[in-house]
């Protein structure tokens, strides 16, 4: 069995969409055996929001000091627009796991 790339362990270190099965997919039966699993994993995805969340306070923090350090709003940007979109990314995954909790 050979070992996954780095480009793959961070892809699964960011994006949790390989632990999640299809539910649209299959029987009636392979279609509820896939949300009971989904349902099992979504425990992991408060671990994603907590990565994520780290993300953003590192970049929102980089371009704060970017900004004030260098006095370059524009190169702080580059660390202030992902800081942004992190937050996004939690918000969707705070729903997502909502979802799977209440559901």
């Amino acid at each position: 069995m050979h070992e996954p790339t780095f480009r793959t362990l961070l892809y699964r270190y960011f994006f949790f969409e390989w632990l999640f099965m299809d539910v649209s997919q299959g029987s009636l039966i392979e279609r509820a055996a896939a949300w009971r699993h989904n349902q099992s994993q979504a425990h992991w995805l408060l671990t994603y929001m907590r990565r994520w969340l780290w993300c953003a306070v590192l970049l929102y923090g980089l371009g704060g000091i970017v900004e004030i350090l260098l006095g370059a709003p524009a190169v702080s940007a580059l660390f202030y627009v992902p800081s942004a979109l992190s937050v996004s990314v939690n918000a969707v995954i705070a729903a997502a796991w909502l979802g799977l909790k209440t559901l």
